[in-house]
């Protein structure tokens, strides 16, 4: 029982890489029938929406958080790949105070939007329903990792890219990036770039989130000291025995 409810927990709330779904089927067909000791069906998927909100919140206040994003490699965000040649032709002629930091700009962007994350992942949360785990049960392999990214995917990227813009331009961003581009393409016989600078930025940072769900989620189901309700201490009690 222990490896199921895990596994069923981790389905649901990773969106980035996910295996074993075959695995969640039986558990929630468990979960379904009542065997997480006595717990009805709508308290059991009210500790799981715990638990997620839970891991939503700390994951996006840590990525909002100074540093959140540019001190942490897990998440930093680069050039993007087409402006990778960029970064090393300036390295090279010695310009890696410009280059640098240009790369801490875009990261004070993404943690100045990040906490626009939140309200997006809370709203698929609540409208989770027993009726999508069934839908999760029945569907595809990768139907767990398809139910987060199907239903906060879309609405992330609309609402970080306008506030990405924004903060790309607020913290200075845009202007460090705008001269690392100029002396790039002074540089004779270099072709010139002008990658688009907010879509990278954009997906970089919701990859980030992905990222510190994932973090927070694996930190609820190893240490239940972590479990901020009743609800969830009682959902993943089971595990700890």
């Amino acid at each position: 029982m222990l490896k199921k409810i895990t596994l069923f927990s981790a389905c649901i709330m990773l969106t980035l890489t996910f295996s074993g779904c075959e695995t969640l089927q039986g558990v929630i067909g468990s979960t379904l029938n009542g065997s997480t000791d006595n717990l009805t069906n709508d308290q059991v998927a009210g500790g799981l929406k715990d638990a997620l909100k839970q891991g939503v919140t700390k994951g996006v206040n840590t990525l909002s958080a100074r540093d959140g994003f540019f001190k942490n490699m897990a998440v930093k965000i680069l050039f993007p790949p087409e402006a990778q040649k960029v970064e090393q032709k300036l390295r090279a002629l010695g310009f890696n105070g410009m280059v640098d930091n240009a790369i801490e700009k875009l990261n004070r962007a993404a943690e100045d939007a990040a906490v626009g994350a939140k309200d997006i992942f809370v709203a698929a949360i609540v409208g989770m329903t027993i009726s999508d785990a069934m839908n999760i049960l029945m569907g595809e392999k990768n139907a767990c990792s398809n139910y987060l990214k199907k239903t906060t995917s879309t609405a992330l990227y609309q609402k970080f890219n306008p506030v990405i813009k924004n903060s790309l331009s607020k913290v200075g961003a845009l202007t460090a990036w705008n001269e690392v581009v100029t002396r790039y393409n002074q540089i004779p016989l270099i072709e010139k770039v002008n990658p688009n600078l907010d879509d990278h930025v954009t997906k970089k940072a919701i990859d980030g989130v992905f990222i510190m769900v994932e973090k927070e989620e694996g930190e609820i189901r190893k240490n239940p000291l972590s479990r901020g309700t009743e609800l969830m201490k009682k959902v993943f009690a089971k595990q700890d025995k």
